[in-house]
């Protein structure tokens, strides 16, 4: 694995640098958001950690700005804010997994793997449910005739409803195939992205597509809410 991390505290950098390098890494450090774009242009990693606290432009600056700059390679904040605020505006933002801090290496080394593992999966070309259709490649999505913006976590979720519709998934299956992780079992951030999509997909259409599985989960219906 070729990593950036980009860690303002020498300390913590240090640390992060020779857990990860141990593991076989080879390591790049950036001590702030400036320094981490320069060196996303320069080379190409298989993973970046972010924190979110840093001098200048902060983490979700950064990670906003790397996926504007089309580069792509999985993005994971760590960081010690553990906020459900945080949480959601880093994942909205464009990363792919968030840690927080105090954190073992090893499972930030797990995680990384994971990310990296799924980052390399083919994808269908056009998903279709009803009049949804979901195009995983663009990161686009419509209603019919009309085109639907989602955050890339809201995509991630209507991605794996529409792999599998007319099925009950559970909050742990859609945190485990949405994120690469649980997400630290906080399964509350579910229900409130499954809101989030009900808001786009269904209200404005006046249709009823996401339904609750009242003790057991969520299901998008097979023929899409119409």
């Amino acid at each position: 694995m070729h990593l950036l991390v980009v860690e303002d505290e020498p300390k913590m950098a240090r640390i992060l640098r020779r857990g990860l390098e141990r593991d076989g890494a080879a390591v790049e450090v950036a001590l702030s958001g400036e320094a981490a774009l320069e060196l996303a242009g320069l080379s190409r990693f298989d993973a970046i950690v972010l924190d979110v606290m840093l001098p200048g432009i902060d983490g979700f600056e950064t990670c906003r700005q790397l996926r504007e700059r089309d580069v792509w390679a999985p993005i994971l904040f760590l960081t010690a804010r553990d906020e459900l605020e945080d949480r959601i505006r880093g994942l909205d933002g464009g990363a792919d997994d968030y840690m927080t801090k105090p954190f073992a290496v090893a499972e930030l080394l797990a995680r990384l793997r994971a990310l990296i593992r799924r980052g390399a999966h083919q994808r269908a070309t056009i998903l279709r449910v009803g009049t949804l259709r979901l195009n995983p490649a663009t990161h686009e999505a419509w209603r019919g005739e009309t085109e639907i913006e989602l955050s890339q976590k809201e995509f991630a979720l209507l991605e794996m409803f529409m792999r599998h519709p007319g099925q009950v998934l559970t909050r742990f299956q859609l945190l485990e195939n949405a994120w690469p992780y649980d997400y630290e079992h906080r399964s509350n951030v579910i229900d409130v992205y499954v809101r989030y999509l009900r808001e786009k997909i269904d209200r404005p259409f006046d249709l009823s597509s996401l339904q609750t599985v009242r003790g057991a989960g969520y299901r998008l219906r097979k023929d899409g809410g119409g």
